[in-house]
């Protein structure tokens, strides 16, 4: 049987890889590194320093290109399944084409693949019979608790995990809100009482970090986050929004 191990490798600092997930990148025969584009090319170089340093050879690293997003189509939900679907179809010729019977495949994964990724739900798509191990890693959610030396969660207090484009839809929906990726800065609306904890590029060599009440510092994220995104062509952030004083339950 086909083996593919989906291994999280942290939200950017290679030390962020664990004990577990170095063995794992130890165990592969071939590794499958999906390419963004010049744009994110230091997503890729990371997984080939990882693969370098902690692989074992002989292996092999077959590189594919990550099938573009139609981002301006009025069906978000259309889009995005449409493009998990091509997605699976690259996952389904690794595991085909380049996988022998016995072989153990690779695939790392920013953050850990149990927390705002696709790649599990594309495997499903696969047609092809294969085991699959999944290591966890460490997400960009803990990467960024830890940057600013606070607690994900509050005694008898709910966390709502979403996005900025659900916030924007929404609203803040509980006293403690951690959103990931906003590309409109819909925390800018939370209202009065809300603190922001916010970062971007989380353990890398790029990482900003900014918090305090959202009415002093929002427009410092806007300049800040325009103005990286300018520079790198790309920006992946994440933010917890948190009630100052909670509402009573």
């Amino acid at each position: 049987m086909k083996r593919l191990l989906i291994i999280g490798i942290g939200a950017g600092d290679p030390d962020h890889l664990t004990f577990q997930a170095a063995k794992a990148i130890a165990a592969a025969d071939v590794f499958l590194v999906v390419d963004k584009g010049e744009a994110k090319h230091d997503l890729a170089g990371l997984r080939h320093d990882l693969i370098a340093a902690h692989g074992r050879r002989p292996y092999r690293i077959v590189e594919a290109r990550d099938p573009e997003r139609d981002r301006d189509a009025a069906a978000y939900a259309a889009a995005v399944e449409d493009w998990r679907s091509r997605r699976a179809r690259i996952y389904e010729s690794f595991v085909t084409g380049e996988l022998a019977d016995g072989q153990t495949g690779a695939i790392l994964v920013w953050g850990d693949p149990g927390v705002y990724d696709s790649t599990l739900a594309a495997l499903e798509e696969v047609g092809a019979e294969f085991e699959v191990e999944v290591i966890p890693g460490i997400s960009s959610v803990s990467a960024l608790t830890a940057r600013h030396r606070v607690g994900l969660t509050r005694v008898g207090r709910p966390v709502h995990i979403t996005t900025g484009r659900r916030l924007a839809a929404e609203g803040t929906t509980a006293d403690d809100v951690l959103v990931m990726l906003d590309a409109h800065c819909a925390f800018a609306e939370a209202g009065d009482g809300y603190h922001i904890y916010w970062g971007a590029y989380l353990g890398t060599p790029d990482e900003i970090l900014v918090s305090g009440p959202v009415a002093e510092v929002a427009e410092e994220i806007r300049a800040l986050r325009a103005e990286a995104r300018a520079r790198k062509g790309w920006i992946m952030d994440t933010y917890l929004l948190r009630r100052e004083s909670p509402a009573r339950p």
